[in-house]
């Protein structure tokens, strides 16, 4: 079982974002990967910048729950002043590239649904969406609806290499229900099977990506819902 914190990033209004990877990779990276507790850390890089709604993921994974909030705070904790020293130096960092107030994130457990690569997902294409339910459901019966029903179709799209769904540890307190990470090795196969950056709908016409585009209607508030589709670049793996 490890647990996960996923930032997604939004550069500050006067940085451009080329500036921010810059940024983000020769000034950031190297405080972030050793803050105490991160036994994984992965980058997530937009394919279309100009398109996407983040400049970036930031996904750090840690063995106990514990771990995770002295580290980078609780859910619903906008902010947070960790104790620790890499993780306070972090944090202060963060100021000098981040809009803070806008970047959502979430902490969850990952659940592993399909792994076709050994767990090997240093330059794969990634399609993160972070999902909203429907007004009329509860956060039990989204994720019951979700692991049950949808699961099976997803994991089964065309391409598709390897899912993961991510379950909140803290539903009363996170932004989102929850994320489903879909990887592709070819980023052809991923626009096909789920659209490329920027489309907030899509309309795949045949196979499994047809009927998972279809069932989400059940369950899923799309409009609400952000995606993300990068490339990912691990950072640091002690596992």
């Amino acid at each position: 079982m490890m647990y996960k914190h996923v930032a997604l990033l939004v550069r500050q209004d006067d940085m451009s974002h080329e500036e921010f990877v810059d940024y983000w990779q020769a000034n950031h990276t190297p405080i972030a990967k050793d803050i105490e507790g991160v036994v994984r850390y992965q980058q997530v890089l937009p394919t279309e910048p100009a398109h996407a709604e983040f400049d970036g993921l930031a996904e750090l994974y840690f063995e106990t729950l514990e771990d995770l909030h002295e580290a980078l705070g609780s859910p619903g904790s906008r902010d947070y002043d960790p104790t620790k020293e890499i993780a306070a130096k972090a944090r202060e960092d963060v100021n000098n590239f981040l809009a803070v107030e806008e970047r959502p994130r979430i902490i969850g457990e990952e659940i592993v649904q399909k792994d076709e690569v050994d767990g090997d997902t240093d330059g794969l294409y990634k399609h993160s969406a972070f999902l909203v339910r429907q007004d009329d459901m509860t956060h039990e019966e989204f994720v019951d609806y979700w692991q049950t029903n949808h699961t099976p179709i997803a994991r089964e799209i065309e391409g598709v290499v390897k899912y993961n769904t991510v379950i909140p540890t803290d539903p009363e307190n996170a932004e989102f229900d929850g994320v489903a990470e879909l990887y592709f090795d070819d980023i052809e196969k991923l626009y096909d099977a789920l659209g490329s950056e920027g489309l907030r709908d899509y309309a795949p016409d045949r196979g499994k990506a047809k009927a998972a585009r279809e069932d989400v209607n059940n369950f899923l508030a799309i409009d609400e819902r952000p995606r993300f589709i990068g490339q990912e670049q691990l950072v640091k793996d002690e596992g």
